[in-house]
């Protein structure tokens, strides 16, 4: 292994002989040891054995060479560095019920799932992360309001004197037919289990009202609320039976026809203050597009009702494995234990997953996993697990010197001393936890310091639980991962809606040598800008691109840290660039995200700190250009793959993670300009020269995303700005870029 990404400090080898001089030094020693021997020509067998001998000795010295390297190894074990082990992909599955059912259906927590298994490619599994109950939802109330409001205040309550929905007298579901018009169904479950369920919610009216509206675009959205803002629960289009309560529509709307809803995973109850409380969800009459037809009368309903047909639960990339013998304790310190599987995830011990002892006396222990044992007394119940290996390590027993004992005791009351002035109500007592025990060995004192406990002599040791898995291959897209691996009672089928994200590979020596230095620079603490980023990026475990800590005047707080992250939800190593990359989709700087690195920094920055974190203002560009090709390229075959290039290349150079001019992301703050385009595609064999080139900036406002009408000159991001570009495969958004060929 060569660290050629090191600093190349001034150095020699330890023998930096080749094998040329190893051929002349024994060619020169042959007349002192061999004088008859006068022909050295090459053609000499004899100087085909020196040869043979100064190769092998070449080989020799290569390898006594790379003895430093091997030290530097050494070296990072002795400071306990462990290799990161590979991260889960991480998705959403959606179960789908055969039938409604008048009870509960409990999906377990692990419960597997798979991709197809095909004749070249392994099935891929996932496990659930949590039991996802499928509940029995009951509308409680039906409210309405003239505006729509982020806190629901003016209502006016439409529910039923004996809440019998099934017949209701005509109800109409907006008060005066104007955007912003929005109803309100709170339901309820005796069970408190429709959290993440899939609902349909059936309405029924009369089959000679009509609306006025364009059944295939109904100007309405369904929302839910999430404990935090308003979610929208409607995935597709199609789910709406109603056509957006367009029962003249419907073959029979007195039978009535049902609105698919996805509820979120969060779903707390409220009651915004009101008299009215469960799990809220709204339909909003929105402002109609210049296409779109509005309301010329209100929908009405004469029933309702409301049934789960599925759930939703998150799902990890891996395979969970339950109650495995590691082997019988020989009373011995530092035993250790290989668990079956090698690469494990990191355990969760409220999960169940951590280590028991099982004595033969009969007693049950559960031990605790550290990441060290320096801080382990003689009595505590510890032990190390190495992810990458699968090794289960309990405590050592460790032998010095007494005069080494002292030098230590030495150093560690002056570091005490120091860790006490620069902290208060510090226990001291911790800085003398061990109590040596002295043991006579020829003469000399020899000290033993035990550190954790030794599980006792002919112990079982199990392990509870542990999870194995992770890597980029689980990177799986959308609507791959459809296998049940076992059967549940009423499920009929599973899918993921969104593409699993977030697996990366084990981290390799080369990218462990990289972030040393940093570690000990700080060893884990932020305190200057580089050191906030560094820690960042450390916190979600390679499932952040880049972190900029904002450092100018103008962007900058007294006691707040800003920091603009760039999520990596994908292996950019196997990802298909042809069609670019949305920002709402792979640069979504989600909360779950933002609460991991939150949690992670609390302990590592400067007491009274805040961390904020922010997403950089994405800036779309899409090109227009005319492209010349050579003579011999001008014919449809070359001219589809060229474009196909060509595309490729835009893409990935207009990219947060591997644009730019070094091929690191898209610089923060950088703008576009005709000349980089006209660099990039250059370089596509086959182009002769460009035409005009036409730049057009893609902007979002409210949510939506909005094309520059007319070209720019240069596309400037802003400070805290980062371009990105992207194929919308929806037709009413040009954001592709467009090549036109030329003769």
């Amino acid at each position: 292994m060569d660290f050629d990404f090191l600093p190349k400090l001034p150095k020699s080898n330890l023998d930096d002989r080749t094998f040329k001089d190893l051929v002349e030094e024994c060619i020169l020693r042959i007349p002192r040891y061999c004088p008859e021997w006068t022909n050295h020509n090459p053609s000499d067998p004899g100087i085909t054995l020196i040869e043979m001998f100064a190769w092998l000795t070449d080989q020799m010295l290569l390898r006594f060479n790379q003895v430093p390297r091997r030290n530097y190894v050494t070296f990072l074990e002795l400071l306990g560095i462990r290799l990161n082990p590979p991260t889960p992909a991480r998705c959403e599955l959606t179960f789908y019920l055969s039938i409604s059912q008048p009870s509960e259906v409990r999906i377990p927590f692990s419960t597997e799932i798979a991709t197809v298994r095909t004749e070249t490619e392994e099935a891929v599994i996932f496990t659930t992360d949590r039991e996802l109950v499928i509940g029995n939802p009951q509308i409680k109330h039906l409210l309405t309001a003239e505006t729509e409001e982020e806190i629901p205040q003016q209502l006016r309550d439409r529910t039923p004197d004996n809440r019998q929905w099934q017949n209701l007298e005509e109800t109409f579901l907006f008060e005066q037919v104007i955007p912003g018009n929005c109803f309100y169904l709170i339901l309820e479950d005796p069970e408190n289990s429709l959290v993440g369920n899939v609902i349909a919610i059936t309405f029924k009216g009369e089959s000679a009202t009509t609306t006025g509206i364009n059944p295939d675009a109904p100007p309405r959205q369904w929302e839910a609320w999430n404990g935090i803002n308003w979610q929208p629960i409607l995935r597709l289009k199609d789910d709406d039976k109603t056509k957006g309560f367009s029962f003249s529509e419907i073959a029979d709307p007195l039978a009535g026809a049902d609105v698919i809803l996805h509820l979120p995973q969060q779903l707390p109850e409220t009651d915004f203050g009101t008299n009215y409380r469960g799990h809220w969800i709204r339909c909003i009459y929105t402002v109609p597009s210049e296409t779109q037809p509005s309301y010329s009368r209100s929908p009405s309903i004469v029933g309702l009702a409301a049934r789960s047909i599925g759930g939703a639960v998150d799902a990890t990339q891996c395979i969970r494995v339950e109650n495995e013998f590691l082997g019988i304790s020989n009373g011995k310190p530092g035993q250790s234990f290989a668990l079956q599987s090698q690469l494990s995830l990191e355990r969760v011990r409220e999960q169940g997953e951590y280590i028991q002892i099982r004595t033969v006396e009969g007693g049950i222990q559960d031990w605790l996993e550290v990441p060290n044992f320096g801080g382990s007394h003689p009595e505590d119940e510890h032990y190390t697990i190495d992810s990458q290996t699968g090794i289960v390590q309990f405590g050592p027993l460790v032998r010095e010197p007494s005069q080494l004992q002292q030098a230590t005791q030495q150093r560690g009351q002056v570091q005490s001393v120091g860790r006490i002035i620069r902290r208060e109500n510090v226990d001291t007592r911790n800085f003398a936890y061990i109590q040596p025990q002295s043991t006579s060995n020829g003469g000399n004192v020899v000290l033993e310091r035990q550190y954790g406990q030794v599980p006792p002599l002919g112990a079982e040791i199990y392990m509870m639980a542990y999870r194995t898995g992770g890597g980029s291959w689980g990177n799986i897209q959308a609507g791959k991962i459809t296998v049940i691996k076992s059967s549940i009672p009423y499920v009929k089928s599973v899918i993921n809606y969104q593409p699993a994200r977030g697996g990366t590979d084990a981290e390799s020596l080369d990218e462990a040598v990289i972030r040393v230095p940093e570690l000990l620079r700080t060893r884990e603490s932020a305190v200057t800008p580089e050191d906030f980023e560094r820690v960042a990026k450390a916190a979600a475990n390679r499932g952040v691109a880049r972190v900029h800590s904002l450092t100018k005047p103008e962007h900058t707080t007294a006691g707040i840290v800003r920091l603009l992250v760039v999520p990596k939800k994908v292996d950019i190593d196997d990802f298909d660039f042809h069609r670019g990359m949305h920002p709402d989709e792979y640069f979504d700087l989600s909360n779950q995200l933002k609460t991991e690195i939150l949690d992670y920094m609390s302990d590592r920055k400067p007491l009274g700190v805040q961390v904020k974190l922010e997403a950089p203002e994405y800036v779309g560009v899409s090109v227009e250009t005319e492209v010349f090709l050579e003579p011999q390229y001008n014919n449809p075959r070359d001219q589809e793959a060229i474009r196909s290039q060509l595309l490729s290349a835009l893409y990935s150079f207009l990219n947060p993670l591997i644009g730019g001019l070094e091929h690191q992301g898209w610089e923060l703050g950088r703008c576009v300009y005709p000349s980089d385009i006209f660099a990039v595609c250059h370089q596509i064999p086959g182009v002769r020269y460009l035409g005009v080139v036409k730049l057009y900036s893609l902007r979002k406002f409210g949510g939506d995303w909005f094309r520059a009408d007319i070209p720019e000159p240069e596309i400037d991001p802003g400070s805290l700005g980062l371009i990105c570009s992207w194929d919308n495969p929806h037709p009413q958004l040009v954001s592709g870029h467009i090549i036109e060929f030329r003769d």
